[in-house]
């Protein structure tokens, strides 16, 4: 056998430490796969459980997408490995969250938008009679603010459906965009621009007839040479409030239903789309009274504004003025109607009948909630039943005291054969005692009948629960009472077993002839 040289010795040595560095280096690297395959697996159990509010987002993204390259993909539970498709739908989620963001602040920005867009249409017509002169450019410049308006709430409002469209494919699974463009939708779009588009335009042209006229108009709403071009102006100002339409996505968007993840979670096992519908019974059975308040002020003020807007080319100065628009607003949605103030245009007409539609619907809502909250509840309504009850069973036993004595007196008045009118009048109160008693009995079976009809659900569940537990408990007794028959039955027939094997070796014994 050949001697090793130093060389070789040297050089064997080296390959050991190079497989053992490289063994070592497997090792590791089978470690740290370990490792990344656990930390996925947490980031995954993350992102499952955080689907319904997307909390902590920021941080599973910087952990799980940055590094996707390196993250390996758990094990699926039929033992092969999976894809890339959670870490696709935790970014999803992410995506989700900042568009629903999105369009919270853009709803905001758009709302606040209109509402800049009308308080300066109501400036503009109502310091109009007052600071306008003629050849003054105040009125183009505010005319010029509310177009400005107008064009930045047309851009929020392609911006928000562009947000919603992208949530649309996010909820789709990254679907094709044309997919989401409905004609629906397309409609929808269509008629929120052109709703949002419209707002009084007159000053551009009146300052073009005013350069083209020798004589000096006032710039002025209300002093317009041409009626049809104040009757245009006046309906598009009225129509400017139609842009209130955002207020009901406003409170959709903003309402804690539609933030609460308990909420969508329970609604979505029980197939409930939250809309503004569902947002609405919700407000009006949690906060009735101030919801009604609320929209029964603003509805007043709207109404009567519009409504002198409407009545201030007429000569009638009575309507044009805010106090009697108050006041016709007033008793035209209490349906009262005095009849000392009318409306003389036919916009004033309008509004007054649309008055008096909401104030019957209001009415109908506010007598429902007066009725709810001066009704029992479940409690009171057993203690006051109760009551009633113990009550009257009380005048009942009374009320049969009452026939047998006056049984008794009839019978005693028979007996003695004195006067008649004593028999007639033991007579007519033993009649009135019975027709008492059998009235009384009337009253406690209807009593009865109500509240048998007041159907405790829980109370009932309960029950129903305690007889299937009682039947449950009754049945295992019955299954351990068969066993143990069954067991002391086995051991008789052990018993006469050996009984019988006994008598045998006893009869062997004693007759060994018999086998």
């Amino acid at each position: 056998m050949p001697s090793l040289t130093r060389e070789d010795t040297a050089a064997g040595s080296r390959r050991a430490d190079d497989g053992g560095a490289e063994s070592r280096g497997r090792e590791t690297r089978g470690d740290g796969r370990d490792l990344v395959c656990a930390l996925e697996m947490e980031l995954t159990n993350r992102s499952l459980s955080n689907k319904m509010d997307c909390v902590s987002c920021d941080d599973l993204l910087n952990r799980n997408c940055a590094n996707s390259a390196e993250v390996s993909v758990p094990l699926s539970p039929m033992g092969k490995r999976a894809t890339h498709m959670e870490g696709d739908d935790l970014c999803r989620l992410i995506d989700r969250k900042f568009l629903i963001e999105d369009k919270k602040r853009l709803c905001a920005l758009a709302l606040g938008t209109a509402l800049v867009g009308i308080l300066l249409m109501i400036i503009h017509a109502e310091i109009c009679p007052y600071v306008y002169e003629p050849g003054s450019k105040v009125s183009l410049v505010t005319n010029c603010s509310i177009s400005l308006s107008t064009g930045c709430l047309l851009i929020l409002i392609i911006a928000f459906h562009y947000k919603d469209i992208r949530l649309f494919i996010i909820d789709h699974k990254e679907v094709d965009w044309r997919i989401a463009i409905t004609s629906h939708r397309v409609l929808v779009i269509t008629l929120e621009l052109l709703v949002c588009v419209i707002h009084p335009v007159g000053s551009y042209w009146e300052v073009d007839l005013y350069a083209n006229s020798s004589s000096a108009a006032p710039l002025c709403i209300s002093s317009h040479h041409d009626k049809a071009l104040l009757d245009m102006e006046l309906l598009l100002s009225m129509l400017m409030f139609l842009r209130l339409y955002l207020v009901h996505r406003a409170i959709l968007l903003h309402s804690k239903v539609l933030l609460s993840a308990s909420y969508r979670s329970i609604g979505s096992l029980n197939n409930i789309n939250f809309t503004f519908r569902f947002v609405l019974k919700v407000l009006m059975n949690k906060h009735p009274a101030r919801t009604l308040l609320v929209f029964i002020l603003l509805f007043w003020l709207t109404a009567s504004w519009t409504l002198t807007l409407c009545e201030r080319r007429t000569e009638a100065l009575a309507t044009s003025r805010m106090d009697t628009a108050l006041w016709l607003i007033a008793i035209t949605f209490l349906t009262v109607g005095y009849g000392d103030v009318a409306p003389q245009t036919s916009c004033g007409k309008g509004v007054c009948l649309f008055t008096g539609v909401m104030g019957v619907a209001c009415t109908a809502m506010l007598v429902a909630i007066v009725t709810e909250k001066l009704a029992l509840n479940k409690g009171e309504k057993h203690v006051h039943f109760f009551m009633m009850d113990s009550q009257i069973s009380k005048r009942i036993r009374h009320a049969a005291a009452n026939v047998l004595r006056e049984c008794w007196l009839l019978h005693r008045a028979n007996l003695a054969k004195g006067r008649r009118d004593e028999h007639r009048r033991h007579q007519r109160c033993l009649l009135e005692a019975i027709r008492v008693f059998r009235h009384l009995r009337l009253k406690q079976r209807k009593l009865r009948d109500y509240v048998s009809e007041m159907v405790d659900l829980p109370k009932m569940q309960m029950i129903m629960c305690d007889l299937s537990a009682n039947w449950n408990n009754s049945y295992r007794e019955l299954e351990q009472r068969i066993l143990f028959m069954e067991q002391k039955l086995d051991e008789l027939t052990r018993c006469f077993q050996q009984t019988s094997e006994l008598l045998s070796e006893v009869l062997r014994h004693r007759n060994p002839e018999i086998r």
